[in-house]
């Protein structure tokens, strides 16, 4: 080229540049190739555009960049578009993590845990980030992705598909980043690009729904009534159950899901040392593993009539099921459906009820803490922070004593005051 064109490297780029002097101006542009060899030949074909540009604009013609892409020659339009990166995709990289992931984590997570994982990248992650190149994803497309799952849109089927939760949304952004962690051990990608989420430094701390204890009391004197006058006898078990199980759950914190794990066998009745009272030693096995929990008295008397009415053999389960649309149903029909802040009402409100009553109690946050398999964190965070019975006014109202006045303050007051008639009368 006669030294028209020449090939150089940044000393902080690994891609090669290329550059030239036509119609008065420079003009440069990356390569985007590490390889030497491969670098000329795109500088080549390059510097030919530039030039056919700065001919077409001397004799007045419109220039390529002016026009649309359908009136561009044939030989132009592949040559301009950005060239596709090459290497391991978020596919590859998602089947590697499923498969790595079963193995290791077997025995020791939940299956529901990695079916949800599962989940995540059938429906929502393959189909956006799919055979992108790892190298690709970057936080603005992760940022992209949060603003696409936060849009309502329609499936194929023409179906409104509503927005993605802020807890929906977190638990698809830790599955994209274990993924991205994969690739990363297996030297795919040399670091994870940035994920947290921009414009918001720190989430809002809100606390859980609950009932209050009028709620509560209303909830389970209206399960009583339902248990004891159904509206159809065939419907009586379930109303019975559904009244033992609120019991249960406010007595003992447990989550819905080691609820409906708990066998008969999981759980004895003993006599508390401290208090002398019965209550439930209870074996737990949910998403921290096997712990253990002792429950409120109250939690004693469902807990037999559950034993009665279904036999109470030492593999039942105590709850087969949950019955979620006659617990919904009695919600509605009290109004209870919502708290006053908008947030819906569920069976886990039954175990932040649990936290919060003993909270309000005086109990200890760490015994609390223990006995619901949570941290002191977690139950400051979400439960103390509205429960005013937490709030110690003789420590907050605390007043500085006086220092006692000396002889000579006592003094210099006096003498004070008398200067001060004196003018007075003067």
């Amino acid at each position: 080229m006669d030294g028209k064109l020449h090939v150089y490297r940044r000393e902080n780029s690994r891609y090669w540049q290329c550059s030239t002097y036509l119609g008065r101006r420079n003009h440069r542009m990356t390569t985007r190739e590490t390889n030497l060899s491969l670098a000329k030949d795109f500088a080549i074909n390059w510097y030919m555009e530039r030039y056919a540009e700065e001919r077409r604009r001397r004799l007045g013609l419109p220039l390529y960049e002016a026009m649309d892409e359908d009136r561009l020659p044939d030989d132009l339009k592949d040559r301009r578009k950005k060239a596709k990166s090459t290497g391991p995709t978020f596919r590859e990289a998602a089947i590697a993590f499923m498969k790595e992931a079963e193995l290791i984590t077997a025995g020791e997570r939940n299956p529901h845990y990695m079916s949800q994982k599962e989940t995540h990248l059938r429906v929502h992650l393959l189909p956006f980030f799919g055979d992108k190149a790892l190298v690709d994803i970057t936080a603005g497309l992760i940022q992209d992705y949060r603003a696409h799952r936060a849009t309502p849109r329609e499936d194929e089927a023409g179906r409104v598909l509503k927005k993605a939760s802020r807890s929906t949304l977190h638990q698809e952004i830790v599955t994209l980043r274990q993924v991205l962690k994969t690739a990363n051990r297996k030297g795919w990608i040399a670091a994870l690009p940035d994920m947290s989420a921009p414009y918001k430094k720190s989430g809002k701390i809100v606390h859980r729904a609950w009932f209050s204890p009028e709620d509560y009391k209303r909830l389970y004197e209206a399960s009583r009534e339902r248990a004891a006058k159904p509206k159809k006898e065939r419907w009586r078990t379930a109303s019975e159950n559904l009244h033992d199980y609120i019991l249960f759950m406010v007595n003992t914190g447990l989550r819905p899901d080691e609820a409906l794990r708990l066998e008969y066998r999981d759980v004895a009745i003993v006599t508390d040392e401290a208090t002398g009272e019965r209550i439930l030693e209870i074996e737990v096995r949910g998403k921290r593993g096997v712990g253990y929990c002792k429950s409120m008295p109250g939690a004693v008397m469902p807990f037999r009539r559950l034993q009665k009415r279904s036999g109470g053999e030492p593999t039942d389960r105590l709850f087969p099921t949950f019955q979620r649309e006659l617990f919904n149903t009695l919600l509605e029909e009290l109004d209870l459906r919502e708290d006053r802040e908008g947030q819906r009402r569920t069976a886990y409100s039954l175990r932040h009820t649990y936290i919060c009553l003993r909270l309000m109690e005086g109990a200890d946050i760490y015994q609390v803490a223990k006995n619901c398999r949570t941290s002191v964190e977690m139950i400051e965070n979400f439960y103390a922070s509205h429960i005013k019975n937490t709030l110690d006014a003789s420590a907050i109202n605390v007043r500085k004593k006086k220092a006692p006045r000396t002889a000579k303050a006592r003094g210099a007051r006096q003498k004070k005051g008398t200067k001060s008639s004196l003018e007075k009368d003067a």
